[in-house]
């Protein structure tokens, strides 16, 4: 009786062949944007003590309350996989002292995450982001030029129908001014809101504007609205934003009700969308959030940073994955009616070792496949030559035009480099 499947857990999904490349197309283009502006590539643990996410990400939130994998280990310490990624480098910042580094300090990830949700298009409980940090500087050019590297990495990868919404959270006075009229508001039409959106009422009831339930999208068009609420330096600031995004041809729409889910947001916040995506259209968006790095217990810190969805950008720009690595020399060797011959399989070996060495792209017969085999294989591959080791001596066949020569195996290797120059 044989053993029973074993598959991947749901909302889960194995990289590979073309996702793999596209992915890999996708990491180069990041770069290429993020390093070029002077951002470092940082990697944080998979897991992180569950107090920064509860601290940094906010007890309010549905990811600390619903979707965060949380477990003890073996010393009783409580730990969570990372649902996010700004608190952990908020955490890294402080561990390794950056605020005495030259500011703002910039840093870039590619990494994984992990949120337990229900799993849909485009949206999985093990997920990938690719995002940015800017860290040590209030300057309102760097709020813009953190959304103009999201816009342009989209621009490079080809996303569709890309809408930038953008909008100010404003300070701390200012907001909880707002948060006391919005709550007042939500009190007086109670009986028509959703029942999550009533048991938010005192903890964060901005989420109200991301309901869809019919009801509270009606109270919410005659709800009063943060960008009213602003104090003269953050309406300054955010003007200062919009000013740079016009300079850099950045088209935006000032979305009055945008509304990040996460709780250190202040001032600037903003989200791309595509059309490509449809109901689920957000491909990635981020803000400034100035408090949260004091409030993990290092100095007064100012922030902006984003993150993007790799599935959502690989689902929005339907990036074509990169042509097949280059096969210059394909190594086989005869094979009798004995099978494998170790001495001609251990020589092929070295041939394909010094080939490598040579900076040739080689691959070797490793399947058993028959003289004839191996050319239709070489073949398929698209190798650009065959070495076919035999006992007296090996043949070399150009797989573009069928010629083959003998030759001792020590002359192979020039033959093909040869032959490559000549064609470059």
């Amino acid at each position: 009786m044989s053993a029973k499947q074993v598959k991947a857990p749901r909302g889960t999904y194995d990289v590979l062949g073309d996702d793999a490349a596209a992915r890999a197309v996708l990491e180069q283009k990041a770069r290429a944007v993020l390093q070029g502006a002077g951002y470092e590539r940082i990697e944080t643990p998979c897991f992180e003590a569950t107090e920064l996410f509860q601290r940094g990400v906010g007890e309010s939130t549905d990811i600390v309350q619903k979707e965060m994998y949380t477990f003890e280990d073996g010393s009783a310490r409580s730990l969570t996989l990372r649902p996010e990624g700004t608190a952990p480098i908020c955490r890294a910042y402080v561990e390794h002292g950056m605020h005495k580094l030259a500011q703002p300090v910039k840093l870039w990830y590619l990494s994984s995450f992990f949120r337990y949700e229900r799993a849909q298009r485009g949206r999985f409980r093990q997920f990938w982001q690719v995002g940015a940090e800017a860290l040590g500087s209030e300057d309102p050019a760097v709020d813009a030029e953190s959304i103009v590297l999201l816009a342009t990495l989209l621009e490079e990868l080809g996303a569709a129908g890309v809408r930038l919404r953008l909008s100010s959270l404003g300070g701390a006075a200012g907001r909880e001014r707002y948060r006391a009229r919005l709550q007042e508001h939500l009190r007086a039409n109670e009986a028509a809101l959703a029942s999550e959106v009533r048991e938010r009422i005192e903890l964060n009831p901005l989420r109200a504007f991301d309901s869809t339930h019919e009801g509270t999208v009606a109270v919410m068009r005659e709800a009063p609205l943060l960008l009213d609420e602003l104090d003269a330096g953050d309406r300054e600031h955010f003007a200062q934003v919009r000013a740079l995004l016009d300079v850099a041809g950045v088209r935006y729409e000032v979305d009055p009700t945008l509304v990040r889910g996460l709780d250190y947001y202040t001032r600037t916040v903003f989200e791309f969308t595509s059309d490509a995506l449809g109901a689920q259209s957000g491909v990635g968006g981020g803000g400034r959030y100035d408090g949260l790095v004091a409030q993990l217990g290092g100095p007064a810190t100012p922030g902006m940073g984003w993150a993007a969805g790799v599935e959502r950008l690989l689902l929005a720009a339907a990036v074509p994955p990169p042509g097949a690595a280059q096969i210059d020399l394909y190594v086989g060797f005869q094979i009798g009616a004995e099978g494998l011959g170790a001495d001609l399989r251990g020589r092929a070996f070295e041939l394909l070792c010094a080939a490598r060495s040579a900076g040739l792209g080689a691959l070797m017969e490793m399947a058993g496949r028959s003289t004839k085999g191996q050319l239709r294989q070489a073949d398929r591959l698209g190798a650009r030559y065959v070495a076919i080791v035999g006992e007296r001596e090996t043949v070399l066949r150009d797989m573009q035009d069928g010629a083959q020569q003998p030759l001792a195996a020590e002359q192979v290797i020039h033959a093909a480099l040869r032959g490559l120059r000549e064609l470059s």
